[in-house]
């Protein structure tokens, strides 16, 4: 068991948790996407292996602030894999993030969580979260 930084190679698997999430036909863009955030300097894109098989992945962003002292570091996609969800795993890679983001002198951590993921919820409570309202979004076409 192991975090590392993810590779391309690492795509496949990658394409089979966001299927687990419903993010269905990413991959005819995944190589492109997952180079870009591999090479990014304000990105960290690890997975969790296991008997060199990928079953969790997370993409952290580190945001620099100007108006306050603390950068935030923000999870946009955190996936364990269904069969080995409330083993550990989601616990581990979270606090990767933690400690990530503290090297990079974060002062917070946020995650946009859809509503109907009440599991998740639950896991990011237990971890410390707090719920902070709002969050607007502007879908571009």
């Amino acid at each position: 068991m192991s975090i590392r930084n993810a590779k391309t190679e690492d795509g496949d698997a990658i394409i089979v948790l966001l299927d687990q999430l419903g993010y269905n036909g990413s991959g005819k863009f995944m190589q492109e996407k997952l180079q870009r955030l591999i090479d990014h300097p304000d990105e960290e894109f690890v997975v969790y292996e296991e008997d060199s098989r990928v079953i969790a992945f997370m993409s952290i962003h580190f945001i620099p602030q100007i108006a306050l002292e603390g950068d935030f570091a923000r999870i946009s996609y955190f996936v364990v894999d269904n069969s080995v969800r409330s083993s550990g795993v989601g616990k581990a890679l979270e606090e990767y993030c933690t400690q990530a983001a503290k090297r990079r002198k974060c002062d917070r951590i946020e995650v946009h969580c859809h509503e109907r993921r009440s599991d998740a919820h639950r896991f990011y409570f237990r971890q410390g979260y707090e719920e902070v309202p709002k969050y607007l979004v502007k879908m571009i076409k």
